[in-house]
């Protein structure tokens, strides 16, 4: 049992809103992503954040929008997932970009 946070009443965990006073019982962002078209066509992942219970829960939804498998990591698991996926869409940098262009230069004793 928990505590409803509009009422006060004492409400079952089994409940997603409060039968008193309809209160949501879990606060979550949820996002949904869709996969690659070439290979998982129709098929998507949702992403679900949840604010009270401290951890993300990713599902996995089939072409007939039925979830066929899902996993909840930790905050800090989530926070790995976050970097990793972060650090390989990072763009590079304003001078590793501007390298590229610039000509091979060479340098000689007493420039």
């Amino acid at each position: 049992m928990r505590a409803c946070r509009g009422c006060g009443q004492q409400v079952d965990h089994r409940y997603r809103f409060c039968p008193w006073c309809a209160t949501p019982l879990r606060r979550k962002l949820v996002e949904f992503f869709r996969a690659h078209a070439a290979t998982d066509p129709g098929k998507a992942l949702r992403v679900s954040r949840y604010l009270d219970e401290g951890h993300v829960r990713v599902t996995v939804w089939d072409e007939a929008g039925e979830a066929r498998a899902a996993v909840s990591v930790d905050e800090l698991e989530a926070q790995r997932i976050a970097s990793f996926i972060g650090a390989s869409l990072r763009p590079p940098s304003v001078l590793a970009r501007l390298a590229e262009f610039a000509p091979p230069r060479t340098w000689r004793a007493g420039s």
